[in-house]
């Protein structure tokens, strides 16, 4: 940049701040400001021949008036006329004034568009450089919309300055952030991409900000990067500090051009090439091995910078989650900072490893630290690090150490911050249902943790208790003699009566025979809080005390009397006294029969995910991590027993930011819980009302059902189907719930019923970011023949998601005759501006219209011999892709929606199946018959499927999915 000569000193500038400076009150200043305001107002005004130096010297005054607080409304037009000057001080000054003060509505900015224009094309750097700095600092929309076309040409040109280089990188990503609709770089990707071989350090620091912020948008148009970055990163990791003199950073060789490197890598997944991979994994071996070298340097400048590059590694070897050698040696890293004296990278060490034990390969070298981290909860003085520590150890919680971690969280519980109670008393229960074996382990743990923390136990948690003691006959007497002993206490929280009323109420007969805990003592006992509670919990109380009617008949005397009483029947609350007399109506004329079965025993609770679970989900926010209950017997029996219905999810968030693999629908591990019926708008609307999920309320749209638009329908041309759609239809071709499709923006969820020929779907888009969606949409079309094929209804969604939100749509469908083709969904969002646009195949198959036939081994074959013309038959003999489990293939079978026939076929190895598919214009029956070649070694094993139908297209259409599933 040039020198400023002595001559543009701005004597009368210089002066002015003097006197500025030396007024003794507040209006003396205000008068010295009008002074020279009108000073001014008259040379612009009176002197039509100002020169530039005049002019450059009023301007400064203006911006410094400005810059104290007061408003300017003239001078703009001397600032422009100011741009056109062939001196540096006076242009400098012209932008300085623009980017400060000219609004981007301003008249003047066509005037400063053509200025600007000249100035990026006089080749001049150092006008250049103003020109582009001025900008950035606008930023406008109309500036983008001006030069987002011409500054990645000079970003490129082979003969620009590495300076100007580096200031069009900057303002290009300036516009990109303000404008992303206006930035297209189409024809100049490549090109910026190679900046990142530039010999000049400052254009690639510069440029990678850039690309990975078109990156994190448009992955798959920058995936080249990932070669030349980790080239670049390589060439820095190998390096010794005197190789980049200009770039050193107390010994530390480019520390900020590493971390941009190594956060760009984290925007895509390991790199498919063998060498790249290597080489990249051979730069990350290198980072934590210098991280163990003796410091080069005592100051604290070069251990942050040190320390950065190695935590954005650890964020890449996570991110990776694919080198257990890389994972466990990160892992070990990180176990050192957990003592170090420096706060914050104790706070960071325990929120990498909270990621860390998420991952298979590090979960146990994460638990070696667990006295560490316990140590770290107990003895921490930052509140921010202590629920780090909380975080870190409910995430490597696992069966074997579920006691000790439950036992150390609720002894920190007593004195921890209020600020995380709440969070602690959720995580707490989460653990103790999670990892309960002994049940009688699980109530002492909650009861213990409503002694404690009774002001923060939510009603989610005693609701749970509750509904885990009554779907488990081994724990109800356990339970109702451990509640018994903790009511005694003389101080109770109100959520102990709570669980004590319920509990007693349903099961105080266990406990009965034992003179201690006699009928008449459990009422006295409760009837003792009775007086210190709120409504609610009176009102549970004389619930309990009607069911001690039914379990204690000679309590009714004494229970009536109290119902009688004028604090009862009397009572000004509405609720407790309708109770009171509605309860000692029903025990006086009911009789024991009646009140027998009016009374009886709660049945159990269906299966659903834990209401902890939401709770601890809505209370982290978007960002939440979830885990799900181990399979086996234990979780079916936690949540009700084996034989009380199918497996519930757990999930439990461990991290504060969005995580690409966070599971935001729950679709991995529960379904959504059924709702209100909707109203029956037609045949479609209603034919699965009594369930499934409840549709999320949009007003008077909420029953609008919309007809498939065909293709051409929609205002902007839908992006083609992805490449990959057909495989993520062939993976829902055996089943109804899952992740339709993922990226780092979306996740796409599904649940689906079928019922003869009409179906209905859910499909569930989730918002995996912390920013909106805006005009969010959705259509799903039928092209060329399915349009006369199926019927297709959908539900309009909300135009606007929220950061971490999910929104969902309901689609009915109707098939009027048999298809080939699957109709096509397409979602357009606008996300930072830039607009998404995502195409996918709807996973519905012909198969999804199967209604299951059960035959007799007769009936199979002579059907089987009537199905004998060849346009009847189609037949597959293919490899097999997967082991032959037998378990898998007769799922597989069931999914497809036919009846698997055992003791049919006369070779026990072989599966048979039958079905019959529902359309609107015909049945078609269909018989399946499937050879497998079991005997064959591993990798030579062969299937012969065979299909026949009454209906050619049927078979070849059933066949070909089936063949994809084996």
């Amino acid at each position: 940049m040039p020198a400023v000569s002595k001559g543009d000193g701005m004597r009368g500038l210089a002066v002015f701040i003097s006197d500025i400076r030396n007024c003794k009150s507040k209006e003396a200043e205000i008068k010295r400001i009008n002074k020279e305001l009108a000073n001014i107002r008259s040379k612009f005004k009176g002197d039509k021949a100002l020169d530039g130096y005049s002019k450059k010297k009023y301007v400064c005054k203006l911006l410094f008036i400005f810059l104290l607080g007061h408003d300017i409304d003239f001078g703009h037009m001397e600032a422009v006329n100011l741009l056109s000057s062939n001196k540096y001080t006076e242009k400098q000054i012209g932008y300085l004034f623009i980017s400060v003060l000219v609004n981007s509505n301003s008249e003047l900015i066509r005037l400063i568009n053509n200025a600007i224009k000249n100035d990026l094309s006089s080749r001049n750097p150092t006008f250049m450089c103003l020109a582009l700095h001025c900008i950035a600092n606008v930023g406008s929309r109309e500036m983008a919309e001006a030069f987002a076309g011409e500054i990645p040409r000079i970003l490129v040109a082979g003969d620009t300055m590495d300076s100007v280089k580096q200031s069009a990188a900057l303002c290009l990503l300036r516009l990109y952030k303000a404008s992303p609709d206006l930035v297209l770089m189409g024809e100049w990707t490549s090109r910026v991409v190679h900046l990142l071989n530039d010999q000049h350090m400052g254009v690639v620091t510069a440029a990678i900000s850039l690309i990975t912020c078109l990156s994190s948008k448009n992955p798959d148009e920058f995936k080249t990067c990932v070669s030349l970055a980790v080239s670049r990163l390589s060439r820095i990791v190998s390096s010794a500090s005197t190789d980049l003199q200009d770039y050193t950073y107390y010994f530390v060789p480019a520390p900020w051009l590493s971390c941009k490197l190594l956060r760009l890598l984290q925007c895509y997944p390991p790199p498919e090439d063998g060498a790249v991979k290597g080489r990249l994994v051979e730069c990350l071996e290198t980072i934590l091995n210098k991280a163990q070298e003796p410091p080069k340097s005592k100051k604290v400048q070069h251990s942050n910078a040190k320390n950065a590059i190695l935590f954005e590694a650890i964020s890449l070897i996570i991110h990776y989650d694919s080198e257990p050698n890389l994972l466990v040696r990160a892992c070990n890293q990180l176990g050192q900072f957990l003592q170090h004296r420096e706060t914050n990278l104790r706070y960071l060490a325990l929120e990498s490893m909270c990621t860390l034990a998420s991952s298979e390969f590090s979960h146990e070298a994460v638990k070696t630290h667990i006295e560490t981290v316990i140590n770290a909860l107990k003895t921490e003085r930052d509140v921010s690090v202590r629920q780090r520590a909380a975080d870190l150890l409910y995430a490597m919680c696992d069966r074997s150490n579920a006691k000790q971690i439950v036992a150390e969280m609720l002894s920190y519980l007593e004195t921890a911050d209020y600020s995380i109670r709440e969070e602690m008393v959720l995580k707490v229960a989460i653990l103790a249902e999670k990892y309960a074996v002994d049940y009688s382990w699980y109530v002492d743990t909650i009861l213990n943790l409503i002694r404690i923390a009774g002001d923060y136990v939510s009603e989610e948690v005693w609701y749970r208790v509750i509904q885990i003691v009554i779907n488990r006959d081994d724990v109800q007497g356990y339970a109702a003699k451990t509640v018994f002993e903790a009511l005694q206490a003389p101080a109770c929280h109100e959520n102990m009566v709570k669980v004590g009323g319920y509990i007693l109420g349903e099961f105080g007969n266990l406990i009965a025979g034992d003179p201690r805990s006699s009928p008449l003592v459990q009422f006295n006992l409760l009837h003792s809080k009775f007086h210190l509670c709120s409504v609610p919990t009176r009102a549970l109380l004389l619930s309990a005390y009607i069911k001690f009617i039914n379990l204690f008949p000679e309590t009714k005397a004494t229970i009536q009397e109290v119902l009688r009483s004028d604090s009862q029947i009397r009572n000004s609350d509405v609720e407790l006294q309708q109770r009171a007399v509605e309860y000692l109506k029903l025990s006086s004329i009911a009789s024991t029969d009646v009140l027998a079965t009016v009374l009886e025993e709660m049945p159990p609770f269906p299966e659903r995910e834990s209401s902890i679970l939401a709770k601890l989900k809505k209370k982290k926010g978007p960002g939440a991590v979830s885990v799900e209950l181990e399979d086996g017997k234990e979780r079916g029996e936690l949540n009700g027993g084996g034989d009380r219905g199918g497996d519930a999810a757990i999930a439990a968030s461990n991290a504060s930011t969005p995580s690409p693999s966070a599971d935001l629908l729950g679709l991995r591990s529960a379904a959504p819980v059924s709702g209100a019926a909707p109203s029956a708008g037609s045949l479609l609307v209603d034919v699965f009302s009594e369930a499934g999920p409840a549709a999320s309320s949009s007003g008077a749209n909420d029953d609008c059902f919309l007809s498939s638009a065909p293709p051409s329908a929609a205002s902007e041309d839908p992006a083609p189907p992805l490449p990959e759609s057909d495989e993520l239809l062939n993976k829902f071709v055996c089943k109804n719930n899952g992740v339709l499709f993922e990226n780092q923006l979306l996740q796409i969820g599904i649940k689906s019923e079928y019922r003869q020929n009409l179906g209905r779907m859910y499909l569930f888009y989730g918002n995996k970011t912390s920013v909106q969606f805006v005009s969010f949409s959705t259509t799903v079309s039928c092209p060329g023949e399915l349009q006369s094929q199926l019927n297709v209804q959908t539900k309009t969604v909300e135009p606007l998601v929220e950061g971490g939100a999910q929104v969902q749509q309901v689609i009915n469908i109707e098939c009027l005759t048999d298809f080939i083709d699957a109709p096509l969904l397409n979602i357009k969002f606008r996300y930072g501006g830039a607009l998404q646009n995502i195409s996918l195949k709807l996973p519905v198959t012909i198969n999804k219209f199967f209604q299951p036939t059960e035959m007799a081994a007769a009936d199979f074959f002579q059907r089987w011999k009537q199905l004998s013309q060849p346009q009847q038959e189609a037949q597959k003999i293919f490899k097999a892709s997967h082991g032959m489990d037998t378990e898998v293939l007769k799922a597989k079978l069931l999914g497809l929606g036919t009846a698997l026939l055992e003791n049919v076929d006369p070779n026990p190895e072989n599966y048979v199946c039958a079905g019959v598919i529902q359309t609107k214009a015909q049945q078609v029956g269909c018989l399946l018959r499937l050879e497998p070649n079991a005997q064959a070694q591993p990798g030579e094993q062969m299937y012969r499927l065979t299909l026949r139908s009454s209906k050619d297209t049927v078979s070849q259409r059933v066949c070909d999915l089936l063949a994809e599933q084996f």
